[in-house]
């Protein structure tokens, strides 16, 4: 049965604070809601106040509420301006995420049936879904994490995608001429420095610092709000660990934020 989702949307007058930029989506990112109340309650909430944080749908024990248009991003992962999470992931809030219980039980059975129904809309598999978590290290969905249950949440959406006749995995071809395309332009516009960087003292900079900036905020994960240039100066800092850690949270590697062989071979397939 298909899950009806009510809709209480943003006002455009808002669109600034709380959705600015045009989204087409390639990921879900689950959250769990910090506090006890409902679906209705947390969208009127976020939709009504002057904090810029915005998801894009609430799920509890008995319904889904959406609160942003699906072609607009939201400020939910915390990876920054221009963070792949933010641009270019669809937020689902489970609800009751604060005590558990019964209410909370409902509200994350509900969200899986709600999260496969999204991926067999789109199209895709469950190598789309991700935790808040992945994005900027935030120990987010907490109540799933504490109590050591996300392969199993993931495990429960896939089951649920393959009984409404989903795909197991994201289409292949459209994989392989991204690649294609994006190697391309890796040729042209990246030429990515062999060896190890790291944040010590006196810090290391200079162009090959420069092009890891590039290449990581082409991917999305090098972003520096209101900075020049998005704060890409060639300066191997925090600031560029940290986005580096990032990427590497995001696929599969030792999230350590140092630049070196297996980082760069990532970079350079993706790019």
């Amino acid at each position: 049965m298909t899950i009806t989702v009510k809709k209480n949307l943003v006002s455009e007058a808002k669109y600034d604070l709380k959705c600015p930029n045009p989204m087409t989506a390639e990921y879900i990112t689950i959250h769990n809601t910090a506090n006890d109340a409902s679906a209705a309650n947390e969208i009127s909430y976020m939709t009504g106040n002057t904090s810029s944080t915005s998801f894009h749908f609430a799920v509890d024990d008995k319904e889904v509420i959406q609160g942003l248009p699906l072609n607009r991003n939201a400020w939910h992962t915390g990876d920054g301006t221009n963070g792949t999470g933010n641009r270019k992931s669809i937020g689902v809030e489970i609800c009751y995420s604060k005590s558990g219980g019964a209410k909370y039980k409902a509200a994350e059975k509900l969200a899986i049936k709600f999260v496969a129904q999204l991926l067999k809309e789109r199209g895709w598999g469950i190598d789309r879904v991700r935790k808040h978590q992945d994005w900027n290290g935030k120990y987010c969905p907490h109540r799933i994490l504490s109590e050591g249950r996300w392969n199993e949440v993931k495990a429960a959406i896939e089951a649920e995608l393959k009984s409404l006749g989903g795909k197991t995995s994201s289409s292949k071809t459209n994989t392989t001429k991204k690649t294609t395309t994006s190697s391309s332009k890796k040729k042209t516009s990246y030429a990515l420095p062999s060896g190890i960087y790291k944040v010590k003292s006196p810090m290391m900079k200079g162009a090959s610092v420069t092009q890891i900036q590039k290449a990581l905020a082409a991917l999305y994960f090098y972003p520096d709000k209101g900075a020049k240039n998005n704060g890409i100066d060639g300066v191997y800092g925090p600031k560029t660990a940290n986005a580096v850690k990032r990427f590497q949270l995001m696929h599969g590697l030792s999230a350590d934020g140092i630049y070196g062989p297996k980082t760069k071979a990532k970079l350079e397939a993706l790019l």
